[in-house]
C-alpha cells in the first residue's frame, strides 16, 4: 500500500516564520520525509535547519548531494544550489536560475513530481511573484496533494495566489491547520499512479536534468518549446516558450527558466539598468566637454571654449532629464507595477 510520504514545500519572503510555526507543530513520529526550498540570500550563510530543530521534534538539515532519503526529516536547499529528488536518494546541483533563484521551488516540485508521482504532497506558502505555480501544476499532473497556504493570513500572499489562478489545488489552509492536515494525509493511501503523454514526460525529465547541470543546449532545448523572437535577460540567449495549461513559461538555451512574470520583471530591471548607463554617457560627456573648453580657456581660445560650454550645458540638460525620468519609472510584471528590491 502506497502512502504520501514524499512532502515538498516551497517559501519565500516571511516564509521563516511560516516555516517554524509548522516545524513545531509537526509531531515526532512524523512517518514523511520533508523537502524545502526557502528563498534566502545566496551569498550569506542559511542558520534555518538550526532554527527548525530547535521549533519542533524533527531533525532539519542541509543535504549534501546523493544524501539518502530518511523518514521524519526535514531537508533544506543549500544557499545557491538547487534541490532535487531521485528516487531513495537526493540531489544537490548548481544548475542555471529558475524564476531569477536557485534554488527553485518549481525544480524541486517538478523532480519529486517526476520520482513520485502520486506520494507526493505539494505545499505553497507565503511569497512574492510565482516561483512555485509551474512545479505545483507538476505536482498536480502526476497524481500528488496540491497545498496552499491561505492567501488571506500569509505574510505575502503573491505565491499561493498564483497556484490558485493556474492549478487547481486539493487544500486552502492556515497555517495553523497545516500540521494536522499532514499527519492526516500521510495516514492514507496515495491515489493510482497517472500516465502522461510521453512528450510532456520527456520535456519535463530535459527540466530536471538543466537544475541537475547537464546542458540544455545538448539535450534539445530549443526543440521541446515554441520559438520566440525573445532573448535571455540572464545570458541574452534564444528563449523558447512553454505552457502548462493557462501558465506559459520561458526558457533559453542555456538553461535559465522563467515565468512571463519574472521575465517581465528581469526585462523592466535591465530597461532602467540601462537607463542608468545612459546617465553616466552623458555625464560623463559633461566632463569631458568642461575638462576640454577650460583647457582652451588657459590656452586662450575663449571663442572655441564657449562652444564646447555650450555643448556641455545642453548635455547636463538631456542628463537631468532622463534622470528625472528613470526615478519615475516603475518596474513592470504581468501583475502590475512591481519593485524586485524587496528581499524575498
Amino acid at each position: 500500500m502506497t502512502k504520501y510520504d514524499i512532502v515538498v514545500i516551497g517559501s519565500s519572503a516571511g516564509g521563516v516564520y511560516a516555516l517554524r510555526e509548522l516545524a513545531a507543530a509537526l509531531p515526532k513520529d512524523f512517518k514523511a520525509s520533508i523537502f524545502v526550498v526557502q528563498h534566502l540570500s545566496s551569498t550569506s550563510p542559511s542558520y534555518l535547519p538550526q532554527i527548525l530543530s530547535a521549533a519542533g521534534p524533527l531533525k532539519a538539515v542541509h543535504p549534501i548531494d546523493g544524501t539518502p532519503i530518511q523518514p521524519g526529516v526535514i531537508y533544506l536547499a543549500p544557499p545557491d544550489h538547487h534541490l532535487l529528488l531521485e528516487p531513495h536518494r537526493v540531489l544537490v546541483k548548481k544548475g542555471p536560475k529558475e524564476n531569477r533563484f536557485r534554488p527553485s521551488i518549481d525544480a524541486l516540485f517538478r523532480s519529486a513530481a517526476y520520482a513520485y508521482g502520486t506520494r507526493v504532497i505539494g505545499i505553497i506558502l507565503t511569497g512574492l511573484m510565482n516561483d512555485g505555480t509551474s512545479g505545483m501544476w507538476s505536482v498536480k499532473r502526476l497524481g500528488g496533494v496540491g497545498i496552499i497556504q491561505d492567501p488571506e493570513e500569509a505574510m505575502y500572499p503573491s505565491m499561493p495566489e498564483s497556484v490558485l489562478e493556474y492549478v487547481e489545488v486539493d487544500y486552502r489552509v492556515a497555517i495553523a491547520e497545516l500540521a494536522p492536515l499532514l499527519v492526516k494525509l500521510t495516514q492514507e493511501e496515495a491515489l493510482d499512479s497517472c500516465l502522461l503523454p510521453a512528450e510532456e514526460v520527456k520535456r519535463m525529465r530535459t527540466e530536471i536534468d538543466i537544475a541537475g547541470q547537464k546542458s540544455a543546449f545538448d539535450m534539445g532545448i530549443l526543440s521541446i518549446g515554441e520559438p520566440t523572437a525573445l532573448t535571455c535577460p540572464e545570458c541574452h540567449g534564444a528563449l523558447v516558450q512553454l505552457r502548462e495549461g493557462r501558465l506559459i513559461r520561458y526558457r533559453c538555451h542555456t538553461g535559465h527558466a522563467f515565468t512571463a512574470n519574472s521575465l517581465l520583471a528581469e526585462v523592466s530591471k535591465a530597461v532602467e539598468d540601462s537607463l542608468w548607463s545612459a546617465i553616466r554617457g552623458l555625464e560623463e560627456t559633461v566632463l569631458l566637454l568642461e575638462q576640454t573648453a577650460n583647457g582652451l580657456v588657459e590656452s586662450g581660445r575663449t571663442a572655441e571654449a564657449k562652444n564646447f560650454f555650450a555643448e556641455s550645458s545642453r548635455t547636463k540638460q538631456q542628463a537631468r532629464r532622463l534622470h528625472e525620468f528613470v526615478v519615475r519609472h516603475k518596474q513592470v510584471s504581468e501583475d502590475g507595477p512591481l519593485s524586485t528590491d524587496v528581499e524575498r
